[in-house]
């Protein structure tokens, strides 16, 4: 299996976000259509459709899994996909979208602190300094420079919905870490996208919903947004990144989706942009260079001839 560069992975995972930002916008159009459980499902259809698609482009083969990996793949659908979408969904019903994006961004550090028990990896004072960094840049793009307003809330429901999220991403990052040992990205990704699917699609029939929805072409443009760029190309490249970078490192991306989401705000819905909103982003920049920058290796001082 072919490892994309250093500094291409960055920049896909840079992509990723973006595409993760845009699906704030455009779910915002399908929501009021459909409800959470059958937008989460339609959203995935197409994303499957999407991987199916792009595994034949790319020449790969969706390989014979043992009984470990569809093991492994199903814990990945049943985390990333079914869980997570439907806590995410069922957060944003009760939580405002700014303080849902302050909790999600807690992914990083639940990320980073599940990667040092489960595979050993170090806690550096740059990983630290980095998601601390990264963190208070979403809180204060997100408060509008009045973190402690969003902190002063109390906790609901909905809040533990989206706590829930940030454990079951975490538990997806680190499930990848260990999967993509033998299966490409989008292999991975293809396989838990159909597992996560059909748990979605039980979902469905369990409450009557398993039908094509009626909904406007804004709401299906939406939905195929969110199934090939948010969901398709997106969870493969967080998996390249993963791979390459590490669960830690690649986990803090997810501190870009609401920059990114913010920024297209004001780009597509002309939405004002702030002081409080750029000093956010540049933190959340600067978090996220800290995390992922290597310093260059010691030059050694050549030995000294004997005489």
């Amino acid at each position: 299996m072919s490892v994309a560069p250093r500094n291409v992975v960055l920049g896909k995972m840079s992509l990723a976000a973006l595409f993760w930002g845009g699906t704030y916008i455009t779910g915002r159009i399908a929501a009021p259509e459909m409800s959470a459980p059958v937008a989460a499902l339609w959203r995935f259809i197409i994303a499957l459709a999407a991987l199916l698609a792009l595994t034949r482009l790319q020449h790969q083969r969706l390989v014979r899994l043992s009984a470990k990996e569809w093991l492994a793949v199903a814990s990945l659908g049943l985390s990333g996909v079914f869980a997570y979408n439907l806590c995410f969904m069922y957060g944003l019903q009760s939580v405002p979208a700014s303080r849902a994006s302050l909790i999600i961004a807690l992914c990083p550090a639940a990320t980073m602190v599940g990667a040092f028990f489960v595979f050993g990896d170090r806690i550096t004072w740059l990983k630290i300094v980095g998601t601390a960094l990264a963190l208070i840049g979403v809180a204060i793009e997100l408060s509008g420079g009045n973190v402690r307003a969003l902190v002063d809330q109390g906790i609901g429901r909905g809040e533990i919905a989206l706590f829930a999220c940030v454990i079951l991403w975490a538990v997806y990052t680190l499930l990848s870490k260990t999967t993509l040992s033998r299966l490409s990205p989008l292999v991975v990704t293809t396989y838990a996208a159909l597992t996560g699917t059909a748990m979605l699609a039980l979902v469905a029939l369990a409450r009557g919903e398993l039908e094509i929805p009626h909904a406007s072409t804004g709401a299906w443009l939406s939905l195929a947004y969110m199934g090939i760029f948010g969901t398709a190309m997106a969870f493969v490249w967080y998996l390249e990144g993963v791979g390459v970078l590490g669960p830690a490192r690649a986990a803090i991306f997810v501190n870009l989706v609401p920059v990114a989401a913010i920024t297209l705000g004001v780009l597509l819905l002309g939405e004002r942009f702030t002081a409080p909103m750029a000093v956010g982003g540049c933190l959340v920049i600067a978090g996220i260079w800290l995390i992922n920058h290597q310093p260059a290796p010691r030059m050694q001082a050549p030995a000294a001839e004997s005489p």
